[in-house]
Order: C-alpha cells, then structure tokens, then sequence
C-alpha cells in the first residue's frame, strides 16, 4: 500500500491524495459505503460501480463473524470472491457493535465476551483472534480492535479505556506482524486513536499511534452523540499529531456537511450508514438540501430528484414517483434513494477533490456546507 499524497490547500487543512492497494487505487478524500454484512444494502455491485462510482466499500467483522462465518467466506475465496466486489474492502473490527451490546457483553484484559444478537450463543472477540477474523474475511484495510466509548464519558473511564486499546493495540499489532494474507495479496492494519472528547487523553492516544508506525491511522470514538463542534475540535486537534504522510480515517462520520468540515480539517477517508439507513427511511441528501420524500408537498412534484450533479438514478426518477414507491412501500423506493444518497456523497467528495485542486476550496465548502445543511 503506498499514500501519496498531490495536493494541499493554502488555507486550510484539506489534501488530495491516492491510496493504492492490490485491489486498485483510492482517490482521497473519499467516502466509503458502508456494506455491514457482505452487502450495500439495496445496491447491486453494478450499481455501486456505475452508479455511485465508490472506490471502496467496508464490511463489518461481528456480523461478517456471525453470519454467514467464516468457513463460508474462507471457502469463497475471502470477501471479494463472496460478494463480487473486485475493488477495495476496508473492515471494521467489530468493536463499535460488540459495545454497544452494553447489556450482553464483558470487557476483560483478554477481550471482550458477548451473545450473539442471532441465536444469544456466547462469543469472544480478543485482539488476535480479531485479526485473525479480518484475515480471513480477507478485507485490504483491517482495523485494530479497540473499545469505542460512549458520550458522555467521564474523564477516568476515557483514560482506563483509552489505555487498554492501547494495550489492545500492541498484540494487535503482533497478531498481524506474525501471520500473512489469505488470498494471495497484502492487507494492512490502521491502529485507532481514542480518548472521548478530553484534550490530553486525544492527545496521548495520537502520540501512541503514530508511533506505530503504520500504513494509515483512523479516529474514533466521534459520532456518538456529541455536539458537531466538540467533533470538529477533537479532530482537528488529533490531525495535528498524526503524520502527514499517512491517511487519516474518522470512523462513522457523517452527515455531508461534516463531511465536508473534517475535509477542511485534515481527514481523507470516511464512513457512515447514514446515506443508505437515512434512503430507505424517506431522507434524501441533495445538492440543494435535505429532503423528506414523504412530504405531502413532494406528492405532485415530477421535476428530478436532483439534476445538481450527473447522475442517470437521481436525473431520471421524479420525486412525485419516488414518493409514491414510498408511502407504498415498494422495494424500489430504497433501491432508488440508496443509489441517490451514495451517488451524491461520491460526488460531493469528488467536487472537494476538484476544488482542493484548483485554489477555491475554502469559498466552495462554505457555500456547500450552508446549501446541503438546508431543509426543503
């Protein structure tokens, strides 16, 4: 894997650069779908190829783990030759899900013990035998194991915590230096800042990862319910310490106009379910702001649903149209909102690139946060 990185803007944090891996190159700043178990939900690979235009999509290692298991996916050929996706796959460790299971779950030294949501069978995820997963499931990007804590978080919780990822962190980084690739090509690990939203503890766990040394480096515990400028603080204050020349993750982040601020901030690479959970609710992300199709005034409306950015699923459809798939609660409905709000993440990533690129990022991210911040 090598980052290079092509460009930087002279007012703000914001960078172009090329993540290239065996399964292709990543231009960044990018936007990863999020493919919890093996699949976007409601887009096809075609359409995630074609129509959204992702470079990378993420799977998730608890549910990966449960279902379908690994002996399937190992029999498959790892995760691209189960799903059909030949572009690159970042996973997750599984640690976000196993605590937020707060009342079916048990955080040791070893690991954490917890009960299956399928069948309540008792499981143990431990920082090698989560690399070993992550192997198998056969992602190119593979996160550390770490424990994601909630917001609020007093300030000794965050640091007893914050050091135990650490220490996670270490045999993580064992695990992984001892055992190899499963299917023939190279996978790299991203260690995980944390610390809540405490200056010193973000500061310390920073410091840690970078020290590491590794390939790229990812921010968490953001997202969870804090306020967007307590978000922006920390991640500005993390990116600062975080090299340079290796990408910087934020996990789980976020709606476009956060997007679009953690750009300015440093962050090349981001994830977040709410383009594809938000669609099959009704909520559409648009170049001129936030709709919701089940509005009674969309009923008759049939101009497209956004002729902002070229795009044959979003020019095509009327919102009237859409609409009624909605309230009618026909499949298509999330099939067409889906591809519409991926669509338009790739594409507003796509425009911060350009703009990064010719001088005026600045002046068009204002303008951008204010227009897709709106509610029509």
């Amino acid at each position: 894997m090598n980052f290079t990185l092509h460009h930087k803007d002279s007012q703000t944090k914001a960078r172009v650069g090329s993540l290239e891996t065996e399964h292709g190159v990543i231009q960044t700043p990018i936007f990863m779908p999020v493919g919890t178990a093996g699949s976007v939900k409601a887009v096809h690979q075609r359409e995630l190829k074609e129509d959204v235009k992702a470079q990378i999509i993420l799977g998730n290692t608890y549910h990966l783990f449960l279902r379908p298991g690994l002996s399937i996916i190992e029999q498959a050929g790892g995760l691209h030759k189960f799903n059909g996706w030949d572009r690159p796959i970042l996973t997750d460790s599984g640690g976000y899900q196993v605590f937020s299971l707060a009342e079916n779950r048990k955080i040791t030294e070893e690991g954490v013990v917890f009960k299956s949501h399928i069948d309540g069978s008792k499981q143990q995820f431990t920082p090698e035998n989560v690399m070993d997963i992550q192997r198998t499931i056969g992602a190119d990007i593979i996160m550390a194991f770490d424990e994601c804590t909630p917001y609020p978080c007093e300030w000794p919780y965050a640091k007893k915590s914050m050091d135990l990822t650490h220490r996670w962190l270490k045999r993580c980084i064992k695990r992984f230096d001892e055992t190899s690739g499963r299917y023939g090509y190279e996978q790299h690990l991203f260690p995980i800042v944390q610390g809540s939203v405490y200056k010193d503890l973000r500061t310390e766990s920073a410091e840690f990862v970078a020290e590491q040394g590794r390939v790229g480096n990812a921010i968490g515990g953001l997202s969870v319910g804090e306020p967007a400028e307590l978000m922006y603080e920390m991640t500005e204050w993390v990116t600062a310490i975080l090299p340079e020349d290796r990408p910087r993750y934020l996990m789980g982040v976020g709606t476009p106009a956060n997007v679009l601020e953690c750009i300015a901030l440093g962050v090349d690479m981001f994830d977040c379910v709410m383009p594809t959970r938000n669609a099959r609710n009704g909520m559409l992300f648009t170049t001129e702001g936030i709709i919701n199709i089940r509005n009674e005034k969309w009923k008759d409306d049939f101009s497209a649903i956004d002729l902002g950015f070229e795009n044959e699923v979003s020019n095509f459809y009327t919102k009237a149209y859409l609409r009624h798939l909605t309230i009618a609660k026909e499949m298509l409905a999330a099939q067409i909102a889906s591809i519409h709000n991926l669509s338009f993440y790739l594409w507003l990533v796509g425009q911060a690139r350009e703009h990064i690129q010719s001088g005026d990022f600045p002046q068009w991210k204002r303008h951008m946060v204010e227009k897709v911040s709106r509610r029509r």
